[in-house]
C-alpha cells in the first residue's frame, strides 16, 4: 500500500485532533465531477459533497458544502449568508482566494477562514466525502466533525 502525502488540510485535521479517513483515487482530468469521482471511490453520490465557494453583496466570500449531484441554489445560499444575492466566483479567482484549485477544494484550510454553510441532507450520514485539499484525495469524515472544525452552518442550500 503506496503511503498517501499528507495535505495542510489533514495537517490541520490532525492538530485539531479531529478523526477522518483519506481516501486516494484516480484522477481523471477529462472529468471532475463529483458523481465520477462517487463512482470512482464506490460510494454513494450522495455521501460525496463538492465546496463552492461564492461571494455575497454584504459580506464577501463565503463556503457551501453540498452533495455533489446537486446546484446549489443562490437565493437560499444568500438568504443563509445574510446577502441579498449572491453568485459563484470566478474560476480564476479559486486558487488566489482559496489556495486551491478546481477539483480539489476543501472546506478545510483555506488561506482565510470564510463564513461556511453545510447542506442539510450531511447529517444523515454517518460520514461524507469532501476534498482533502487536492485532487485524486478526499477525506471521509463525520459530518458533525466537520461542522464543528469549519463552525459551520447546516442549512438548506439547494433546489
Amino acid at each position: 500500500m503506496k503511503k498517501i502525502a499528507k495535505t495542510n488540510a489533514a495537517r490541520l485535521l490532525d492538530q485539531a485532533n479531529v478523526a477522518y479517513e483519506l481516501v486516494a483515487y484516480e484522477v481523471d482530468e477529462n472529468d471532475l465531477s463529483a458523481t465520477h469521482l462517487a463512482a470512482t471511490i464506490g460510494e454513494d453520490i450522495d455521501t460525496v459533497f463538492k465546496t463552492l465557494v461564492l461571494r455575497g453583496d454584504k459580506t464577501g466570500h463565503f463556503v457551501c458544502v453540498i452533495p455533489g449531484n446537486d446546484e446549489v441554489d443562490l437565493k437560499k445560499a444568500a438568504k443563509a449568508s445574510g446577502n441579498k444575492k449572491c453568485d459563484l466566483i470566478p474560476m480564476k479567482e479559486l486558487l488566489p482566494t482559496t489556495g486551491y484549485i478546481r477539483g480539489g477544494c476543501s472546506p478545510v484550510g483555506m488561506k482565510k477562514p470564510f463564513p461556511t454553510f453545510i447542506h442539510e441532507t450531511c447529517i444523515l450520514f454517518d460520514h461524507i466525502f469532501v476534498s482533502a485539499g487536492q485532487r485524486g484525495l478526499q477525506f471521509r469524515i463525520a459530518p458533525d466533525n466537520l461542522v464543528a472544525f469549519t463552525q459551520a452552518t447546516v442549512t438548506d442550500l439547494t433546489s
